[in-house]
């Protein structure tokens, strides 16, 4: 296992990349700790492959490093840095058995067979691939596939990362959540240090211990799962994680409370929002917003039922949507509602940025 260093890294396919549109990668520095579990999240196209490429080795970076555990990688193919890496669709032998192409990691590296013996019980009994020991790969599902890829890359003892690219893609969306817990059980087994890469916040949010969301490849914020959600330092973030996503309202302030349709709110984070320029909106999730006597004068345009709680959309005197969840008991007004939002949830947004955040401070 390694702990991973990225130190000014970044990637332009341009020969002269002069300005920022150029870079596929912006700048990053940033540590993956030993025996982590990281998720790349964020939509096509905003760098995660690449990032992931440039840490396996398949991909060289235009300028920064690469370090595991303080050496630098750069200029070191995949072979070289022992790490191992499951793809988006299966990558396995159809004309071997499953337990041969588990050992087959092993056979490369002249491990003794008693030992690859035990290996491959071992890994085939965390995947549920025991009682298919002996059948033909040829003949499994895609699934079946996908846990024999993810088996080559747990059986190695010796790898610094394990790397994931979006690797339940071709798998039943049935068996996602098996899959995506055992990974999670996985993980907290082996404790070696593991990457994932997906545009499912779902997928990431079950299996990371800090998500990394990114954006037209720019690493936009850091943290837990529920650091993102309930604290995003950027709108994207709010709108990106969480079904529904975060409501944002234009909003001015008034001395360390936001203005909102003509009601005066408190915010979590007044103090650093009450003074700068900039384009300032009120950011809240639907799952911090209720009805009440005093606060935005709202019209509830639609109720959506969603099993345990329901969604209502009410638009504001303005024309802006503020969505809440309420619960199948809570009653829902037909006219001259008012919606109350948390004042520890509820922040300012500067310029798209949380103010008083990394980026605004």
């Amino acid at each position: 296992m390694a702990k991973i260093t990225l130190s000014g890294l970044g990637k332009s396919y341009a020969a002269d990349p002069a300005s920022d549109a150029a870079w596929a990668l912006s700048r990053l520095d940033f540590e993956f700790e030993d025996g982590g579990a990281y998720a790349l999240l964020g939509p096509s196209g905003c760098g995660k492959t690449t990032l992931l490429n440039i840490i396996s080795g398949l991909l060289e970076p235009t300028v920064g490093e690469v370090q595991f555990d303080g050496q630098n990688m750069n200029g070191l193919g995949p072979d070289r840095r022992n790490i191992a890496q499951v793809f988006q669709f299966p990558v396995i032998y159809d004309t071997m058995t499953v337990r041969q192409n588990l050992a087959f990691p092993l056979k490369n590296r002249g491990v003794p067979a008693g030992e690859i013996e035990r290996k491959v019980a071992e890994i085939a009994e965390m995947t549920d691939l025991t009682e298919m020991l002996d059948r033909r790969a040829s003949g499994l599902t895609a699934d079946g596939k996908q846990k024999i890829s993810l088996g080559r890359g747990l059986v190695r003892d010796d790898v610094n990362v394990i790397m994931f690219d979006e690797p339940l893609t071709v798998i039943d969306p049935h068996l996602k959540w098996q899959l995506r817990s055992k990974l999670k059980e996985l993980h907290r087994r082996i404790s070696r240090t593991m990457i994932y890469v997906t545009h499912d916040q779902t997928e990431a949010l079950t299996f990371a211990d800090k998500v990394v969301l990114m954006k037209d490849g720019e690493v936009v914020q850091i943290g837990t799962p529920v650091e993102l959600f309930e604290k995003p330092e950027h709108t994207f973030v709010g709108h990106f994680i969480g079904s529904p996503g975060m409501n944002l309202l234009p909003c001015r302030m008034d001395g360390v409370s936001a203005v909102v349709g003509g009601a005066s709110l408190k915010v979590a984070n007044g103090d650093a929002a009450a003074s700068g320029g900039g384009s300032l909106e009120l950011g809240v999730r639907p799952e911090f917003v209720r009805f009440a006597d005093r606060g935005v004068p709202v019209q509830v345009v639609r109720v959506m039922n969603a099993g345990r709680y329901r969604i209502v959309d009410t638009r504001t005197m303005n024309g802006e949507t503020v969505k809440l969840l309420v619960d199948n008991e809570t009653s829902v007004p037909a006219d001259n509602a008012r919606l109350a939002f948390d004042p520890g949830y509820a922040r300012v947004y500067r310029d798209g940025w949380l103010a008083g955040g990394r980026r605004t401070a």
